[in-house]
C-alpha cells in the first residue's frame, strides 16, 4: 500500500455523473472532472517549529480538491492522487 509522507495524502477520484439530473445522457468529453475524491491514506503532518501538525483530514473522508493539483499514480491496477493538505478546500459530509 501507498503511505504518504509528512502532510500529503492519498485520495481516489470519485466518478462524475454520466447523466444530467433531466436524463440527458453525457458524452465522456463533456463530462466536467469531478472534484470530489475519496481519502485513502493520510500521513503523519508536517513538522513545524519541531512539532508535526496534526491533519485535518481522515482516511474514509470524502473532500473536494483543487483542480490541476496533485501528482497521479498508478499502483496494482488503481488510480490515484496524492495531494498536499493544502490543495484540499473542503470535506463533504
Amino acid at each position: 500500500m501507498i503511505k504518504p509522507l509528512a502532510d500529503r495524502v492519498l485520495i481516489k477520484m470519485k466518478e462524475g455523473e454520466e447523466t444530467t439530473k433531466s436524463g440527458i445522457i453525457l458524452a465522456s468529453g463533456a463530462k466536467e472532472k469531478p472534484q470530489i475524491a475519496e481519502v485513502i491514506e493520510v500521513g503523519p503532518g508536517a513538522k513545524k517549529d519541531g512539532k508535526i501538525e496534526e491533519m485535518q483530514v481522515k482516511k474514509g473522508d470524502n473532500v473536494i480538491v483543487s483542480k490541476y493539483s496533485g501528482t497521479e499514480v498508478k499502483y496494482e491496477g488503481t488510480e490515484y492522487i496524492i495531494v498536499r493538505q493544502d490543495d484540499i478546500l473542503a470535506v463533504v459530509d
